[in-house]
């Protein structure tokens, strides 16, 4: 195979808000953290034990727009991009190094509007109606089935 391929797929939970950053022209990018989660039992204890990797992941245009307005910190996502690394000099001469995830593609697996508004909209047990109510079904004798 002559090709590369620098792909990344994750799901984790975002770990800030979007930061976003606007420019002359109307572009803009958005950054922010994604916590991904390895489990795994330690044979030896038998202890449980989590580990957490931190991706820093950007956004463009208007898909920064969208993740800004419906993504919050803890939200759970889907995100497909590639690695990009880069470097820079601060204001003191030193210099610093990142590497980032750049999104191409992204789902939102559960926001907290999402489950909030799920929470304020679920009927109460007292709001269910049913088909058999025996009010409905007067003209029924009570051991007759409805079909």
């Amino acid at each position: 195979m002559n090709g590369t391929l620098n792909k990344v797929m994750l799901i984790g939970f975002l770990g800030e808000d979007i930061k976003m950053h606007y420019f002359d022209g109307g572009n803009c990018i958005g950054r922010f953290s994604l916590a991904t989660n390895e489990v795994y039992i330690n044979k030896t204890t038998n202890e449980k034990i989590t580990s957490t990797e931190w991706h820093n992941l950007v956004v463009r245009n208007k898909a920064a727009e969208i993740c800004e307005k419906y993504l919050t910190k803890g939200d759970k996502i889907y995100i497909e991009g590639r690695i990009k690394s880069r470097q820079w000099q601060t204001e003191d001469g030193s210099t610093k190094h990142t590497t980032e995830i750049q999104v191409t593609e992204f789902t939102f697996l559960n926001t907290k509007k999402e489950s909030e508004n799920n929470k304020q909209n679920s009927p109460t047990e007292s709001a269910k109606n049913t088909n058999f109510d025996a009010q409905n079904n007067n003209d029924l004798p009570i051991n007759d089935l409805p079909f």
